[in-house]
């Protein structure tokens, strides 16, 4: 039954009750039918011994005898034919049809039977053979006699030594047995379909509030816990929870489950917010001081009087520090603002433009690398001179500016000098495809699963001396998130590739984006 519905098993379940109880009670009920007709045909059978019997004792049975012993044919043939004088018993009145007498004295064996019509009949030699062979104990014995079938026979001695053995057919026994095991079959195969059809219905409708509450987990099972807060959960209705079944406990616990469930997300969802609005505070509260101190550093290496060098270098390190604390600073402060749902500028962007200058700036800052810029070829025509850039998307002109200028960064600084870097741009008229590619040595499959995770760095080897903070990428992503795109990467070694997909401005995020994304940062 594995795999098998509850409902299928329990409905099996039954009809196997039911055959197994119809099995027992038809077999045994058989079997007192067959035990009760056979008595009642032992009884029959004693009275016509007892008929029989009594019919030996007389003058008909020894000028019978006499006549045989002085050359008249015996009684014994190799087939059955008509008798004209039958056997001693056979005729004696309250003999029915189907009884068969043998008698055997001093070797002398006189034999036959009453056919349904009421005639004499003898018996074969195989016949006599089966009756000679029964015990003369006076007890009921089934035997068969051929052609004649089954028997209950008695046999018994008389007075003077004759071996008298009576039987009555027992056919009538048979067949009523199987009549009424034949009418027994058919009536408990009706009763049993019918218990499992109704047995069926009867337990789907039991299974119904099982099914409700399945229903429900499944509704909750759908529902986005993972994106922040999250409205109150559906429960298992009430009619459904009622302990005193057990439907209605697992109803009741699946309640108490989504109870629990809610207030840790209710608590875990406060505890970010506070968590998100301490950053926020603390980065906007840090930037005062490092500019403070950034300024002071950079008054103290412009003073016109003499400073010492290692006061100098001590300056410059600190007004360094200052600046790369800044954007870690200014990082956070974007993140928390993002995850607050702080809205982003909206304005008419064109990433072809942003590539452009991204890429530019990115080959100042890392000449050793070869930087490859890859536009889609336009052809010039009046008619086309009014239309605007298929790569125009609608958004924050900064923050998309920060995503390229991201994930320029990440490609230079995790590969090895002389890497080549290809930015292209194409656009499909839903959606504008941005990608950075490069062949480097590729991303860890370790790294992949959580690469968009906040102040998650690459491995020393493959960066080093980088001073990532690992929020690019992670900035990246909800940047990209917060203007209804998706964000791809594929990490195979010698093609690395980061695939931004946004809708096309006046194109809508259900049309422009397809199904799935980066993962939530």
């Amino acid at each position: 039954m594995t795999g098998w519905t509850l409902r299928r098993r329990l409905v099996v379940v039954l009809v196997s009750l039911l055959i197994g109880v119809a099995a027992t009670i038809g077999t045994l009920s058989t079997l007192a039918l067959r035990e009760s007709l056979v008595d009642q045909l032992d009884e029959r059978l004693d009275q016509a011994s007892i008929r029989a019997l009594g019919a030996h004792e007389g003058p008909r049975v020894d000028a019978q005898n006499d006549a045989t012993a002085a050359g008249e044919p015996a009684a014994r043939t190799g087939g059955t034919r008509a008798l004209d004088v039958p056997p001693p018993g056979l005729d004696t009145p309250g003999q029915g049809a189907g009884t068969v007498t043998l008698s055997i004295r001093n070797n002398i064996e006189l034999s036959g039977y009453i056919d349904a019509v009421g005639s004499y009949q003898s018996l074969t030699d195989e016949q006599i053979v089966v009756l000679e062979e029964v015990e003369p104990d006076g007890r009921p014995r089934t035997v068969s006699l051929d052609d004649l079938g089954p028997y209950r026979v008695v046999a018994e001695r008389t007075a003077d030594g004759t071996l008298v053995v009576t039987g009555l057919s027992s056919q009538d026994v048979t067949a009523t047995v199987s009549q009424y095991l034949a009418v027994e079959v058919i009536i408990a195969a009706l009763g049993i379909l019918t218990a499992a059809l109704a047995g069926g219905a009867l337990v789907r409708r039991e299974l119904r509030p099982l099914e409700r509450v399945v229903a429900t987990a499944t509704r909750v099972s759908q529902v986005p816990l993972h994106r922040g807060e999250v409205a109150e959960l559906e429960r298992v209705p009430d009619a459904d929870t009622d302990p005193g079944t057990e439907v209605g406990k697992v109803g009741s616990a699946v309640n108490r489950l989504l109870d629990h469930v809610e207030g840790a997300l209710a608590a875990r969802h406060e505890s970010e917010t506070q968590v998100r609005q301490f950053v926020a505070d603390a980065s906007h509260e840090l930037r005062t001081p490092l500019a403070s101190i950034r300024g002071y550093a950079e008054l103290v290496r412009r003073m016109p009087d003499e400073v010492p060098d290692d006061v100098l270098h001590a300056m410059e390190r600190v007004e360094s520090e200052s600046l790369r604390m800044t954007t870690l600073v200014e990082d956070m402060l974007l993140l928390a603002r993002l995850d607050a749902g702080r809205p982003l500028g909206s304005e008419e962007v064109d990433l072809t433009a942003l590539a452009l200058d991204a890429v530019s700036d990115a080959h100042a800052a890392g000449p050793d690398h070869r930087w490859r810029l890859d536009l889609p070829e336009t052809e010039e025509s009046d008619d086309d001179i009014d239309d605007p850039s298929p790569t125009i998307v609608l958004g924050d002109e900064g923050r998309l500016r920060q995503v390229l200028v991201n994930l320029l960064a990440n490609a230079r600084v995790h590969t090895p000098v002389g890497t080549t870097i290809v930015t292209s741009v194409r656009s499909d008229g839903e959606t504008v495809v941005l990608t950075v590619r490069d062949d480097g040595p590729g991303i860890p499959e370790s790294l992949r699963n959580h690469l968009f995770q906040r102040f998650s760095r690459g491995n020393a080897a493959r960066s080093p001396g980088s001073g990532s903070t690992g929020l690019g990428l992670a900035i990246v992503d909800a940047v990209v998130r917060a203007h209804r795109g998706r964000i791809d990467v594929d990490g195979t070694p010698g093609a690395t590739t980061f695939t931004v997909t946004l809708p096309v401005a006046g194109v809508t995020a259900e049309t422009a984006a397809p199904a799935g994304g980066a993962p939530a940062a």
